[in-house]
């Protein structure tokens, strides 16, 4: 199979609607990859960096592709992603897990869509098949008052969701998340909900909020606590109140097996970003499978490239709940009528893309 050849990266900015915390400027930055093998076809590739969720800027991973993952990986057989893994991994060294994650996820999903348009297949045939044609997304509730958590939900309604995925912890108090989750439930009974915590509560808190959590009727606290609390996870868990998820301290398929083994969780909020893209994450996705444990949908408010890629590997776990890809929600221009998204079919991401200019 033609081998990579040539390695081109572009910052691209997109601009948001309505306020996530996550963002302070008014802009979602991604930095975007071009593959072209040795006869002439290309692959594309996105790394959505987040430095207020993990330590990786737009700037680090531009310079992390240009000076080092870039060279590793000239030459490479993109459909050899064992190999392209570990070339990376020498470029950028792991510390406690894969190093600068993010960045290596543009070279990843670039590399299966490179791969899908060789053969003349999708990514998500290239991960085992299709199994859902259409992917259901959950609205994020992200508001410090009632109020405007009342204005999120109605917006959301008119989108046409009805599940909802709240982000709870500081600064917000807990009884403003008490209040909020139970505006949530009051709003749409009948929805599938979970809150998310993004590592920020202590055990005492995590516990406190999981027992409020079960009785308003929400399927799953996700992150509560740091990912080093190794003891509060356990804890946690043990407490039984509600289905523990964890996000950011899964990157590798290491951590998930260590971490389920050590009893901390009852399932993964998958990210493809978060674990250096779809080959770690579809290896974590079978673990779950194997582990009987529960798979929950996430993303970093993907666009177009970063979307795609999450939409296949979702499509290939046979995703059945509602997945937190709220690219479409926050990025302007990028709406998901009806809260569905249909997976695309076309070879590799299957999607068509513009080089900026």
């Amino acid at each position: 199979m033609a081998s990579i050849s040539r390695i081109e990266m572009r910052r691209l900015d997109y601009p948001l609607v309505g306020e996530f915390k996550f963002f302070k400027t008014g802009a979602r930055p991604s930095v975007l990859v071009r593959l072209t093998d040795d006869s002439g076809l290309q692959g594309w590739g996105q790394s959505v960096p987040v430095e207020s969720w993990t330590y990786e800027t737009a700037e680090t991973v531009e310079s992390t592709l240009e000076h080092y993952l870039a060279p590793a990986v000239l030459g490479a057989d993109p459909a050899d992603l064992p190999d392209v893994h570990a070339r990376m991994e020498r470029a950028i060294r792991p510390s406690f897990s894969v190093g600068q994650p993010l960045a290596k996820a543009a070279i990843d999903i670039a590399c299966y869509d490179l791969w899908g348009k060789q053969t003349g297949r999708s990514v998500c045939e290239l991960l085992g098949g299709r199994r859902v044609e259409e992917v259901k997304l959950s609205w994020t509730v992200n508001a410090a008052s009632l109020d405007k958590a009342e204005q999120q939900l109605e917006r959301g309604r008119a989108a046409g969701y009805d599940s909802f995925n709240v982000k709870v912890g500081p600064p917000q108090t807990p009884q403003h998340d008490f209040e909020l989750i139970t505006l949530v439930r009051k709003f749409e009974a009948k929805g599938f909900h979970w809150a998310d915590a993004n590592t920020s509560y202590d055990l005492a808190t995590a516990k406190q909020m999981a027992v409020k959590l079960a009785q308003a009727g929400f399927r799953a606290l996700e992150s509560p606590l740091p990912p080093n609390r190794i003891r509060d996870y356990q804890a946690l868990k043990r407490h039984g109140a509600l289905p523990i998820l964890m996000d950011e301290g899964i990157v590798s398929p290491v951590e998930a097996e260590e971490f389920a083994a050590l009893g901390m969780l009852h399932g993964i909020a998958m990210k493809v970003a978060r674990c250096g893209g779809l080959w770690h994450a579809s290896q974590i996705i079978e673990l779950l499978k194997r582990k009987e444990l529960l798979l929950f949908a996430s993303g970093l408010t993907d666009p177009e490239l970063s979307l795609a890629a999450s939409l296949h590997l979702f499509s290939s776990a046979g995703l059945e709940r509602p997945a937190a890809l709220n690219g479409p929600q926050y990025l302007a221009g990028h709406s998901a009528p009806g809260g569905r998204v249909r997976v695309p079919t076309g070879p590799g991401l299957g999607i068509e893309f513009q080089w900026p200019a």
